[in-house]
């Protein structure tokens, strides 16, 4: 299973993430690539406890839907997401790649840690659950955006 604790998946998203550019276009939803970017900027922040997101009561958050969509499910195309991971502010995309890059390393460092972050949509979550989730997360919308 591909995970961000494994440099070989962690370093395909950063050659992936330095492929986004402001003429990227999405092949669905509304995000520009930069909006895109910052997304992940501000999900790969609550992964390590920098924001705080208010949890939200979803069917997902509990066994056996949580594990069917963290780890096999596809990601539907145009899912909501918390309010919060859009409200990061849209930069040009040179820096917002260079500062997600940074804080996938930043989170590939804790790789032992045995304390993490509630999820919004998912609940509690592991060190395998948030590294196969990120990974997913990241690879969805990167794959959004033709990379």
């Amino acid at each position: 299973m591909k995970t961000i604790w494994q440099d070989e998946w962690r370093r395909d998203l950063e050659t992936r993430i330095d492929k986004v550019s402001e003429a990227s276009v999405a092949k669905w939803g509304t995000l520009t690539a930069d909006r895109m970017l910052s997304h992940l900027r501000e999900s790969a922040r609550m992964a390590l406890g920098e924001l705080p997101i208010k949890p939200r009561k979803l069917p997902i958050r509990y066994f056996p839907l949580k594990q069917l969509v963290i780890y096999l499910l596809p990601f539907p195309k145009g899912a909501p997401t918390a309010p919060e991971l859009l409200s990061g502010s849209a930069t040009e995309c040179v820096r917002c790649r260079t500062e997600l890059k940074d804080l996938l390393g930043r989170l590939a460092g804790r790789a032992t840690a045995t304390q993490w972050p509630e999820h919004p949509a998912f609940g509690k979550l592991g060190k395998t659950g948030w590294g196969v989730l990120t990974y997913r997360h990241f690879d969805h919308h990167l794959r959004q955006f033709g990379v």
